[in-house]
């Protein structure tokens, strides 16, 4: 019988982080998935059920710490092994300076960096001692770049590539795979398409980014040799202009 592997993926929501689990059950992994609400995880159970695999659902507060912790001993006590750990947790939020209060940049910063930090740092502590496995944070374009507007989602967004590139140096002698992936562009979702229907029209031209398509990529940086590893990976639609 083959080793129970299992890959967590933290913000499973209905697009991008639902696709990537759905990625990896398909190559026998355990899907460990958490949002906030339990209940908002049922249809991607269903789904990759229905689809042959194996899937596990949490709700859980990623920005807790005794969460956090209780979560990712669990898995390691109850399911089986994490040999990839995604954080994929968004919070973009459009508030131009003068209105951005100290709550609303605070809680983007919980949730898009002070989270990313806990589930690394629980995935580093599972990982390590076996000398082997993948860590992945989304990033978007406001990773590199700060937009009018997006004081708080830039600032939380600069923070988790840099905890991704410190435990890329660090954890990379260590046998351990930390990635950081640019999402640069729009993703084929309903909120897309309720919000830009003109950019979600792009979509007949592959002028936007398929969910499918960027787990097809995730699953790439998982399965890379050592010798070649991927620390940032820029993924963007071919009509998207690069600024």
């Amino acid at each position: 019988m083959p080793e129970r592997r299992s890959v967590l993926v933290v913000g499973a929501g209905d697009a991008t982080g639902g696709a990537i689990a759905r990625r990896f059950a398909r190559e026998g992994y355990v899907a460990v998935v958490t949002r906030r609400e339990l209940a908002s995880l049922d249809g991607l159970l269903a789904q990759i059920r229905a689809d042959g695999g194996e899937a596990v659902g949490f709700g859980s507060d990623a920005r807790d710490e005794d969460q956090a912790v209780a979560l990712f001993d669990q898995i390691e006590r109850e399911v089986a092994p994490l040999e990839a750990v995604i954080f994929n947790i968004g919070a973009n939020v459009n508030f131009p300076i003068r209105e951005t209060t100290a709550r609303v940049y605070r809680k983007v910063w919980e949730m898009a960096a002070f989270a990313g930090f806990l589930a690394g740092r629980e995935a580093a502590k599972a990982m390590v001692p076996r000398g082997r496995g993948t860590i992945i944070f989304t990033g978007a374009t406001a990773s590199i770049r700060g937009r009018e507007g997006f004081s708080a989602f830039s600032g939380a967004k600069f923070a988790l590539r840099a905890l991704a590139q410190s435990m890329a140096r660090e954890l990379g002698p260590q046998g351990v795979h930390v990635a950081h992936t640019i999402i640069d562009g729009a993703i084929d979702t309903e909120w897309i398409a309720k919000n830009f229907p003109q950019r979600h029209a792009l979509k007949d031209q592959d002028g936007i980014l398929n969910p499918e398509h960027i787990a097809d990529a995730y699953w790439m940086l998982h399965s890379q040799p050592r010798d070649a590893w991927t620390h940032e990976l820029d993924l963007r639609p071919w009509i998207e202009k690069m600024a």
